[in-house]
Order: C-alpha cells, then structure tokens, then sequence
C-alpha cells in the first residue's frame, strides 16, 4: 500500500514493514513475517521494480515478526541484513528473555496468532549473516537513514528516520496498536525485555521531527506533536 511518494506498507496493523523507495534504489524496514513475501512482490511490481533493486533490509530490531522473509532475500537476491551489535544474535536465533504476556485480551491475541499463524510466523527462519551497525549513525542505504539507539524492547532495538521522505519508524519502541489487547494509542510494545529502560530511552525522539509515524505494529500516525510525546504516552493517545 503506497502510503505517500517513496513510502510503502506491507502488511497491515497487526504486522508490517515498509519499502522506501529513493532515485538510488530501494531500502526496505523490517521484513515483516515470511508469509509476507507475496505481498513484498506484489508492492514490487506496482512500482516496477524486482527483490534485486532492494539495496538493503534494515532492522528495527531482531524479533521473529520484524526478520520474516529477511533471510530469503539475502540468500536468493543476495539484498544484505543490517541489524544492531546487540541484535545480532537475536535475529541469527539467538536466545531471547522470557518476558511474559502482561494484559491480554482473548479475541486481539487469536487475531495476532491467527494472522501469524497464516502469514509463516510459526516456521521462522533465521538470519544467517547479518552486517551490524551501532547507534547513533548514518547508513550508507538509499535514503541515509538515522539511526537512533532505543534500547528496552531489546537491546539493540533502534528508530530509522528518513528525512527526505519525513518518516520516523519506530519498530516496537513504540506502537499504536497492542496486538494482545488491541487497545488503538501510542504506546511501548507488549513482550519488552525492559520497560523501564525502553521508557527512558524514548526521551532520544522529542527533538526530531516527523510528517510519519511508522511502527511495526498499528497503524501509522501523522504529524505527532513528538515534543510532547511522554505526555502522549501517558494519556496513550496520539490526538
């Protein structure tokens, strides 16, 4: 789904990745869940491109739902996976904290596993090369995005801005659905391996600026007062 020129969705809000598309190629956020694989094509082929003009898959962190298809890409069109230092391990299936589920409501998980279930999220396949980068930093990708270190959801756990096309994706640092509940507002990720520390680190986003507002899970936000995003996330609300 063409979100605005040079940004697309795949998926929807219960998972997603996103393609920006820039005159030096195409960088894609995330890699969703394998399932999603079709629907990467079929982005594809409405902008007249093909998987080998992807310049490179960037990850907001390295969780199952966030690598999808990410190593099919690398091995079959040899697109290289950029991930934090500390996510590494993560995203080549590496151990992960048991965090424990939090609140949940009966029909917003069946819907997430449900839609997991049916789109490859219960056969991951993990990464097996991985080229890290740390935070904060400029990638040399299409687009140059920022990098901005968020850790809490996991360690590496990272933002992308990309000024040219004004989007902030923000992975699971922050999302505008719980896919455990399915509350609809701005808030940090259910499964967080430190809440307190992915708390406080959000403080690195109030001095940027932004048109989007992508996360990996809900629907994307458009002009975000991000200034005020601590009072935002307390009242859970992007109004």
């Amino acid at each position: 789904m063409k979100l605005a020129e040079g940004l697309h969705r795949i998926g929807n809000d219960l998972v997603a990745c996103h393609l920006i598309a820039t005159p030096d190629g195409l960088t894609l956020v995330d890699a969703g869940l394998a399932g999603h694989w079709s629907a990467l094509r079929r982005e594809l082929g409405l902008i007249g491109a093909d998987p080998e003009d992807i310049r490179a898959v960037i990850l907001t962190h390295g969780d199952s739902d966030h690598i999808g298809f990410a190593e099919r890409l690398r091995r079959e069109h040899g697109v290289p996976v950029y991930v934090h230092t500390a996510d590494a391990g993560r995203a080549t299936g590496g151990p992960k904290p048991e965090t424990g589920w939090g609140k949940t409501r009966p029909l917003a998980v069946a819907q997430f596993l449900g839609y997991a279930a049916t789109h490859g999220g219960l056969s991951t396949e993990w990464l097996t090369e991985v080229t890290s980068f740390d935070a904060p930093a400029i990638l040399d990708v299409p687009g140059r995005p920022q990098v901005i270190g968020l850790p809490g959801h996991s360690p590496g756990s990272v933002a992308f801005q990309f000024a040219d096309v004004g989007a902030l994706f923000v992975g699971d640092a922050l999302t505008t659905r719980n896919v455990l509940t399915g509350r609809r507002g701005l808030a940090p990720a259910p499964f967080t391996d430190e809440p307190a520390q992915a708390q406080q680190a959000l403080s690195a986003l109030t001095s940027l600026d932004a048109q989007w507002l992508i996360p990996g899970h809900g629907p994307v936000a458009r002009d975000v007062a991000l200034a005020e995003l601590p009072a935002l996330i307390a009242a859970g609300s992007l109004a």
